[in-house]
């Protein structure tokens, strides 16, 4: 496995439910593959042909799609995914589609940068970081569980502020004796 896996995706990923998965803004495949080495099939969505021929390998679908161009539409349904893991990305247009396309039990693994990266360097326009507690109101406003989150700094794999969250769908069991350790 690699090193660069998210901590926050290295240990919440494992309580994905059976089902497919979907790697939003995926780049090379990090996430990608380690959400297969779990068993899952994996969708994995990027806007870089290039990148997503490093993400691309057994029980992985690349989708090259540009989510971002105007007039996108969202292209998967509602109740699709079992897990929807997304790092380093933001663009909130997708929020409300993207949670719908949680399956029942389905959870959501979200990272990304926040307000005060600036301090740290690049992102740091206001429209790619997070508002504060902008994830947990995310929960809030489409009926989701926040099970845990996180708004700081982190030293890596770079100095960065960033909020993330691990959410379920309100039926998904109770998972406090199965969090695995960090």
């Amino acid at each position: 496995m690699s090193d660069n896996i998210s901590p926050w995706v290295r240990r919440y990923a494992p309580l994905i439910p059976g089902g497919d998965v979907l790697d939003l803004a995926c780049g090379n495949g990090r996430h990608t593959r380690h959400l297969a080495s779990l068993g899952h099939s994996v969708v994995a969505v990027d806007r870089d042909p290039e990148a997503l021929a490093l993400a691309a390998g057994s029980d992985i679908t690349t989708s090259n799609i540009d989510l971002e161009q105007p007039g996108a539409a969202w292209p998967f349904g509602p109740a699709r995914f079992a897990g929807i893991v997304v790092t380093n990305y933001l663009h909130r247009p997708l929020t409300a589609a993207m949670i719908a396309s949680l399956a029942p039990h389905g959870v959501l693994i979200y990272e990304t940068f926040a307000d005060g990266n600036a301090q740290f360097g690049k992102p740091s326009n206001p429209d790619f970081l997070l508002k504060p507690g902008e994830l947990l109101d995310w929960a809030r406003d489409h009926g989701l569980r926040v099970v845990a989150f996180e708004d700081g700094v982190v030293d890596a794999p770079k100095t960065a502020m960033v909020q993330r969250i691990f959410a379920v769908k309100p039926d998904f069991p109770r998972v406090a004796a199965l969090l695995p350790p960090f």
